[in-house]
C-alpha cells in the first residue's frame, strides 16, 4: 500500500516483475548488467559486492518497509526498481509513466516445487514442521500463495504485455535457459540500449551470460556468505539460490500432481494464447 501510494515512476525507470521463485535474482542480474555496461558503473564489481537483490532492490520489500518513504528523486535514469506485485495492484504511476516492465513467469510445476522447497528451507530456519506436499500443492491450487494465484499473476501481465508490448516484456524461465544469448539480445532492445555488432564480436553478451549465471552467481562470496535485509528480516543470501533447472518437478510430483496443475493452467488460460 505504502508503495502505491508513493512510488512515482518516470518514463526512464526500468521494473524487474515476477512471480516468487521463476528467475527473480537472474532477470536482476542480466537486467543490471545490460544496463550499465559501458557506464562508470562496474557490473562485475557490483554483483560480487552485493545481491542482485541489493542492485535492484523490491519496492515492497526493500523500499517501502518499516513506515520508510525515502525521496527516490535524486535517483540518477535509469532508476532500477522490482517487485512481486500483480499487475492489477502496481503503482498507477508505474502505467501512466510508459516505464518499462521486464516480466519473467515459469512452468507452474516447476515454479510450485521451488515454492514448497523455499518454504520448508524457512520452517527448517524456524524450528517449524515442514510443509507437506499435499497440502501445499492443494493450496497452491486454490490461490493460497505468496503475492495471490499464479495463475492470476501471470495472466496479468501477459495481457498487459499483449496490449502494451513496447512497454511490457513478458519473458518465460525455460525459453531464457533453453537460448539465454537470444532472449538477452531480446532484453536489450526492450530496454533501449540494444547491443552493437562491435560489442557482439568483442564478446560482451556472452560475458554478461557468464557473469549472471546460476554457477557464477551463487559461488560469488557475497552470496555465499552474505546477508540482506527484505522488510526486516534477514535473509541468507545463499537461500536465494537452489537448482535453478527445467523439469525439478519430475523429482518431487506424483502423474496425478502434475495432471491436477496441467489441468488447471490449461482451464486458466484457455483463450488467452499462453501455453506452457
Amino acid at each position: 500500500m505504502a508503495a502505491q501510494k508513493y512510488f512515482k515512476a518516470r518514463p526512464t525507470d526500468v521494473l524487474v516483475a515476477t512471480i516468487p521463485k521463476s528467475g527473480t535474482t537472474w532477470m536482476k542480474a542480466l537486467v543490471f548488467s545490460t544496463i550499465h555496461r559501458g557506464s562508470g558503473v562496474d557490473s562485475r564489481r557490483a554483483l560480487e559486492s552485493c545481491n542482485p537483490h541489493e542492485c535492484i532492490p523490491f519496492l515492497e520489500l526493500q523500499i517501502y518497509t518499516n513506515n520508510r518513504v525515502p525521496d527516490l528523486s535524486k535517483l540518477p535514469p535509469p532508476r532500477l526498481f522490482s517487485t512481486h506485485i500483480p499487475f492489477h495492484s502496481l503503482p498507477a504511476s508505474v502505467v501512466d509513466s510508459d516505464c518499462r516492465v521486464v516480466y519473467v513467469c515459469r512452468n507452474p510445476k516447476d515454479n510450485f516445487v521451488s515454492l514448497w522447497h523455499h518454504k520448508n528451507r524457512q520452517a527448517t530456519e524456524a524450528n517449524e514442521e515442514p510443509w507437506q506436499l499435499e497440502k501445499a500443492l492443494d493450496s497452491f491450487c486454490k490461490g493460497f500463495s505468496f503475492y495471490g494465484p499464479y495463475w492470476d499473476h501471470v495472466l496479468g501481465y501477459w495481457k498487459a504485455h499483449l496490449e502494451r508490448p513496447k512497454n511490457i516484456l513478458f519473458v518465460k524461465y525455460e525459453e531464457l535457459l533453453q537460448d539465454t544469448v537470444a532472449q538477452l539480445k531480446r532484453l536489450a532492445e526492450f530496454l533501449g540500449c540494444p547491443f552493437s555488432e562491435d560489442e557482439e564480436k568483442e564478446g560482451v553478451i556472452d560475458g554478461i551470460v557468464r557473469l549472471c549465471a546460476m554457477d557464477s552467481l551463487s559461488n560469488l562470496e557475497v552470496n555465499r556468505s552474505g546477508t540482506m535485509d527484505l522488510g526486516g528480516w534477514t535473509v541468507e543470501n545463499s537461500f536465494l539460490f537452489r537448482r535453478g533447472v527445467v523439469g525439478d518437478w519430475l523429482n518431487h510430483l506424483t502423474p496425478e500432481m502434475a495432471d491436477r496443475l496441467d489441468e488447471m493452467t490449461k482451464e486458466k488460460f484457455a483463450g488467452s494464447g499462453l501455453m506452457f
